[in-house]
This record gives structure tokens, sequence and C-alpha cells, in this order.
């Protein structure tokens, strides 16, 4: 009873057990900012930054309040489902758009928004032997720079959102959004909760694919199988490639090839194997004209790479301390570790609950020109099904898509009301001496027009971007205006013999057609030209010489 003997005690009882909780997360944080403190301090030899330091104690703290008993929002005015670049750069647009805006985003990951394209890129080319920790690298320009966009000082605690005067943004880790109630305008969590909303987005990404012959295989395969995808896979792998004896990379698409190059060069000074393997003729085959991809080929085998092309795996086995790879044609590959990068599986699964329509040919979520796919609801990134008021529907998986569908979508959620129009691109880089930057609709089944040129030694992405000061090119790209001379001459283009120079291919534009007209473009070592490849595209012409066309990028330019 109130005011009893026995229910005083039954409160002091309560005092007790919830200060011993308080003292014991409290000397546990302490030991775990201790132990932090104590391994940098040992590393005589690397150095870690002031806001690498608050980094690490910010997510513990981060970490020890979620354990808590913090109240989470049961309301929020945006709601944001994903935590990757559309989520973030969706959170940047509407925080700009109004700067009182409270947004949560709720992500299935332990760490706040970051970039991918690092983690198959440049994190394997640093010198820091720690990179695996400090999540930190050298652009190409040699400007050094986080994974992260922002550390976490910048957002504001989720249960804290909801009272912050002037607004932010909260990042939810560790949660995923099971079900979503558009009428109602309700989330619900995997722990049970519910949130409710006034706009959400739906950024859900994708999942890694794997290969029907590693799903049938025993869990010793799956055991030693990499979807690569997030930064716990960049560590793990990392970590492997300095164990084992040899990694089969399995699919020959982008980040196949930039990881095969990447391990390559890491096992030039190891003993590491690295074997790739695609059932295409050359990398990046269902991309690149087939020359362009067989020079390709060539230069990841120059990168120390055992190159095994027309390769379909029947079946992967492990026996006597090895993964046995078995190929349709009988070949076999003895392997410790497999990486899969075989393509996403956009991440769908609130369209039953939600009542959205999926798209049948390309998956992902159907949304209009303005990426809106219900009243209330957006979705951006790899999980959205366009319609391109240029090139038709379209699925994008690719950073920069991320960057300017998410933004879109942001400005659409305040009201701005805008189509998607923008021609995003995207970019391949082989290590720091060849990569290309594309645009538009490039498929190797397309008719091909490339007009090649001579390179220069400042014709890298390593030198483009140590001259232009940029980083990652998608947050440089700029709408530029170029005067393109009128053809209006019907002609259907030649494929002319790609071989101007041997074959080399040192810098050069690959034009790709429909209906002779251009609806994608290849920029192989050529930089920092991308607004003119989107004003071509935007255009919709048809041009008489596209090697006058070719002229525009300046590709004689010594």
């Amino acid at each position: 009873m109130p005011g009893s003997r026995q229910g005083r005690s039954y409160s002091l009882l309560a005092v007790c057990r919830t200060l011993h909780r308080d003292k014991s997360r409290f000397h546990d944080r302490l030991s775990t900012i201790n132990s932090i403190r104590e391994s940098i301090a040992e590393r005589t030899d690397s150095s870690f930054s002031k806001e690498q330091v608050e980094f690490r104690e910010a997510d513990t703290d981060k970490q020890e309040k979620q354990r808590g008993e913090a109240v989470l929002p049961s309301h929020v005015p945006f709601l944001l489902i994903g935590g990757g670049t559309a989520s973030f750069a969706a959170a940047r647009s509407i925080r700009a758009k109004d700067p009182g805006a409270k947004v949560l985003i709720v992500s299935d990951e332990s760490d706040p928004p970051y970039m991918r394209p690092p983690l198959s890129k440049e994190l394997w080319f640093s010198d820091d032997p720690y990179v695996t920790e400090t999540l930190r690298f050298k652009q190409w320009n040699g400007k050094e720079r986080s994974i992260f966009f922002q550390p976490p000082s910048f957002y504001v605690a989720p249960e804290e959102l909801m009272s912050t005067e002037h607004g932010g943004v909260s990042v939810l880790t560790g949660k995923k959004v099971v079900h979503l109630d558009v009428r109602e305008n309700k989330a619900k969590l995997d722990d049970g909760s519910h949130i409710s909303y006034e706009k959400c987005l739906i950024a859900t990404g994708g999942t890694p694919r794997s290969l029907p012959a590693i799903e049938r295989a025993s869990e010793d395969v799956k055991l030693r199988t990499t979807l690569f995808r997030r930064i716990s896979d960049f560590r793990s792998l990392e970590r492997l490639s300095s164990k084992v004896g040899s990694i089969t990379i399995i699919g020959g698409g982008f980040l196949g090839s930039e990881l095969a190059c990447a391990l390559g060069r890491r096992a030039q000074r190891s003993n590491l194997e690295v074997i790739q393997m695609f059932p295409e003729s050359g990398n990046m085959g269902k991309v690149l004209p087939e020359y362009l991809s067989h020079w390709t080929t060539e230069k990841v085998k120059r990168e120390g790479v055992n190159v095994i092309s027309d390769a379909v795996v029947k079946s992967v086995s492990y026996k006597n301390g090895k993964l046995h790879i078995s190929l349709k044609d009988g070949r076999q590959v003895e392997t410790d570790h497999v990486v899969a990068a075989v393509g996403l599986e956009p991440n769908t699964e609130l369209a039953k609950s939600a009542g959205l329509e999926l798209d049948g040919d390309f998956g992902g979520y159907r949304v209009n020109a303005e990426l809106q796919a219900r009243n209330n609801v957006w979705v951006a990134g790899d999980a959205a099904c366009f319609y391109d008021i240029k090139l038709g529907r379209r699925r994008v998986e690719h950073h920069d898509h991320a960057v300017v569908s998410g933004r879109l979508a942001g400005e659409n959620m305040t009201g701005a009301a805008k189509p998607y129009w923008h021609q995003s691109m995207f970019w391949s880089d082989l290590g720091p001496d060849v990569g290309y930057e594309a645009i538009g609709i490039v498929d190797s089944a397309l008719p091909t027009v490339g007009v090649f040129a001579k390179a220069t030694e400042k014709d890298t992405p390593k030198r483009a971007a140590e001259e232009s000061g940029t980083g990652i090119r998608s947050e440089t790209d700029y709408e530029g205006v170029v005067q393109l001379a009128s053809d209006s001459s019907t002609v259907t283009p030649s494929l002319p013999s790609p071989a101007q120079q041997g074959d080399s291919y040192g810098k050069g534009v690959v034009f790709y057609l429909r209906d002779n007209v251009v609806v994608g473009v290849v920029l192989w070592n050529i930089f920092n030209r991308m607004p003119i490849a989107r004003k071509i595209i935007k255009d919709g012409e048809q041009h008489a010489d596209l090697n006058e066309v070719a002229k525009l990028f300046n590709i004689h330019e010594e």
C-alpha cells in the first residue's frame, strides 16, 4: 500500500537496483573509453586525430544510450527508412529547405550514414595499417577524409529529437522497419515499437545477391563466402587478405573488378593468390563494348589477378580445408575464400504491408517522376524504380543516383514537387591509373561508337583529382551549359574499328545509341567533363558525325 513500510521497502529496493545498474553502466563505459585511449596511445607509429577519438567516444556514448532505457519518439515529422547515402542526402535536403525540421533516420546498420564507394576503391590503397579502424582514406587528390558523411556530434540523440528547439537529424541504428501503414502514417519496428510520421522516405537500398551454387552449398562454404556490401565486409575481407592463401572473386562487374584490382595489387607484396571469374568474355562485359572489355581484362591481369572468363559456376564444396569451385565446362578451382559480387536485390519487404507497387521488369518500388509512391511516401536510391522523363522507366544502383534522388526526394517532401530529370553519373577506377565515368544507359548490347586518342600523363583518375581538387565525384558534379551544333540529318552510325592507336585505348569517348540517338556515354580516362555528356543525352538529338561530337570533350588536347 502507498505509504506503508512494505511499499517504502519496495521503493528503496528499486532505487538501489537503479543506482546499481547506472553505476555498472558508468564503469563499463569508462572502461571502454579508457581501453580506446590506451590502444591509441600504444600505437606510436600511427596517429589518430582528435576527431577520430571523439568519433569513437561519441559512438560508445550513443550505443550506451541505446542500451539504456531512453524513450524514443512516438511521432516524427520526417521518417527516413534506411541509413544509407539516399537517406542522408534527403535529410540534408530537408534541413536545407526547412532549417527547423526534425528528421529521424532508422537504420538496420550499427554505423551512422557513410559512403560505400571507398569500400572497394580508396580504402584498399591506404598506407595506414589501422585503416579498418579509422576508416579514413586519402582520395586521389591527396586530401584525407572519413568514410562517414558526418561525425556522431552532428546528430541529435533520438530521444532528444522532438524536444530540440531548432530540430536536427537523428539516427536510430540497429533497428528495422518491418511494417508500414500508409493510411495511418505509422511504421512498426522489429522491436515492436511504433513511430507515426507526417512524411516518409523509403531508402532501404539492396541486399547483395548470392549464387544459387552457394545458396545450396553447405554451411562450411557459406562461412567462407563474403557478400560484399558493408563496413563489416570490408573489415573482414581486409583481415582475411593477410591470412589466407587465396581469394576468388566471382563477378566481372564494377564491384568485382575493383576488388580484384585492389586485392591483386596487395597480392604483389605478399603470397596471396587472387582469382576473378565471371560468365562474360571480359571484365565489365555487360557494360563496355567487347574490345574495351577485353582491354580491361588485360589491365586486371597486369594487376596480378588470375582472370578466368566464360566461367559459369556449377557447384561449390568444401573438402580438406579448401573450397572447390566446379565450373559447367569441367574446370576446377581451389581457393580459401569466395567473394560473390553478382549484383544487388532491392529491399522491398515493405511493399506488401504498405500496398506499394513493385516493378516486374527492373525490380524496386515503382514511383512517379517526383519519386512518390503513395501520398506522403517517397522512394529514393537503389530501391526506387523511377520514371526518367528522357530515357523511360529505370532503376539505378550507383552512388551519385543515391545522392541526387535522395536530395530530390527530400525537396519534394518539403513541397517542391520537382520531377526527376537529372542524369546521374557513375564511375569505376581500376586503381589510380585507369578509370572511367559514365552516364545514361550503358549496355554492351547497344550499338556503340568509340573515339579514342593518345593519353598523356595527366589522363588518370589520380592526376585528374589532383588538378581539380575533387574527391567523391558526385559531390562536386554540377550542371554545365554546353552548346552543341544541331544536325537534323539522320544517319546510321557505323561501328568503326576501335584500334585507333593499337590496343592501348589511352583515353576516349564511347557513345551508346538507341534509334540513332545517344542514350549513354562512357568517358574513358577523361574526367570532369560530365556536364557535356549530360547535355548530349538531355538534348536527345541525332548527330551525323560523332567524331565531331567527341571533340567537345577535348580528347585530342595534349
